[in-house]
């Protein structure tokens, strides 16, 4: 019943659940049921790269409840995202034990390489997963608060806020990149061997994990569709619309920005999360502020503000990403930009956008 109630009205939401349901379990019964011959089959990279797409396709939602629904342009997001992977990579490196290069027990490769003695205070805790799981959202969590506390309290807005979050994803990138910072330098975290104790190669594990980013999928969808439908979905519209005359009749604007940045963040924490044991590595690229502004391409295409139309954005530009990648690799960046400039000249609503306006006219 709760769930009608969010979902009414949303014809696209009410779609993408029922085909994410659709595919959580066809998906698997296609890569371990069906004989490898069979050209039912899907093959496990498929399934990796389809899981990696649905993080995308949360973080996606992550950033359009922010930009679509509060008006804020957020260039900074990756650096949620990445947060929350390296949370989870600090996880699988302590998972490795003395099955990594040089065989210590307690501290990774990359610290055994640069003759570090003991383990990083920072790095406590995180040979258990309900704590590592606890930091996927809280170190995120945290990080936005801060910001957004400082942030929207000075009433930063419009492209000074971009610029800003962009600043703090770009130093976050740099802090990552030296190696007395503790998480692996230029080369990051990577060679995972298993988490909660099942092997990270095995089919079974990789299905587990597909499992789990479309169910955290669905449960960010309904989550952003129950605040984007609540009062406080709707004072943020307000504050998107009109921000001066909604402080002017007794809101308080920086609190609803904080409350909203923060979950968003949360989001993009879990998507990262679940990025790096299907993608085996977690560095400092993730921070670069390129990833931040693609992010922004994934819900322009997609069509801001519908929550639905973020993750199909995130579907669709990732998929040409690795087609196009594998044809004329030097050419992606290009073709990224102009599909920004025509999405902004001719489909301002997205993909979402002008499917919708084909409906109404039939």
């Amino acid at each position: 019943m709760f769930l009608k109630q969010i979902l009414a009205g949303d014809r696209g939401g009410q779609t993408l659940l029922a085909l994410l349901a659709v595919i959580t379990v066809l998906v698997p019964i296609l890569n371990l049921a069906v004989p490898e011959g069979s050209p039912l089959h899907l093959s496990t990279y498929t399934l990796t790269l389809t899981g990696k797409y649905l993080t995308y396709a949360l973080l996606a939602v992550a950033v359009d409840l922010v930009w679509g629904y509060l008006g804020i342009l957020s260039l900074g997001h990756a650096a949620f995202f990445a947060l929350g992977g390296y949370a989870m990579g600090m996880y699988l490196m302590r998972q490795i034990g003395d099955r990594g290069v040089y065989g210590n027990p307690d501290l990774p490769d990359f610290m055994v390489f640069l003759d570090w003695q003991e383990l990083p205070w920072f790095w406590y805790g995180f040979d258990q997963f309900w704590f590592a799981a606890l930091m996927v959202m809280l170190v995120p969590g945290l990080v936005a608060f801060a910001f957004g506390w400082f942030a929207f309290r000075s009433r930063v807005t419009g492209v000074y806020l971009s610029i800003i979050t962009q600043a703090l994803t770009y130093a976050l990138m740099l802090a990552f990149f030296r190696n007395e910072m503790g998480f692996g330098g230029n080369n990051g975290l990577t060679d995972f061997k298993e988490i909660l104790g099942f092997n990270l190669q095995a089919d079974t594990t990789r299905v587990a994990l597909f499992v789990a980013s479309a169910v955290a999928l669905g449960l960010g969808y309904v989550a952003c569709r129950a605040i984007v439908t609540s009062r406080l979905g709707r004072v943020s519209l307000a504050i998107r619309d009109a921000e001066a005359r909604t402080r002017f009749i007794g809101y308080r604007v920086e609190h609803v920005k904080l409350a909203i940045f923060t979950f968003s963040a949360v989001l993009a924490g879990i998507a990262g999360a679940l990025y790096v044991p299907q993608v085996g590595i977690i560095n400092p690229g993730e921070f670069s502020p390129l990833n931040s502004i693609e992010l922004v391409i994934w819900v322009a295409v997609g069509g801001r503000a519908t929550l639905y139309g973020a993750v199909v954005g995130a579907i669709l530009v990732n998929y040409a990403k690795t087609t196009f990648t594998g044809i004329m690799p030097e050419a992606w960046l290009f073709a990224l930009g102009g599909l920004f400039v025509v999405v902004t000249l001719f489909l301002p609503r997205g993909v979402t956008g002008l499917l919708r306006r084909k409906e109404a006219s039939a």
